[in-house]
């Protein structure tokens, strides 16, 4: 995929971030490259390892 954008003039005084998503990005300016990246974020202590489910 190829996007081009021709940015004018930008000003931005103050961001406020109150809370994220699941998958967020904020991006003020330019940029050649984009890299994605992620974190798996749930305790070691609720993880269900090698145990078989079953309806009850």
């Amino acid at each position: 995929m190829k996007f081009c954008v021709t940015n004018h003039e930008l000003f931005v005084g103050e961001i406020h971030i109150i809370g994220v998503g699941l998958s967020s990005v904020v991006l003020i300016g330019d940029t050649d490259c984009i890299s994605l990246g992620s974190a798996f974020d749930t305790p070691p202590e609720s993880l269900v390892l090698g145990t078989t489910l079953v309806p009850l």
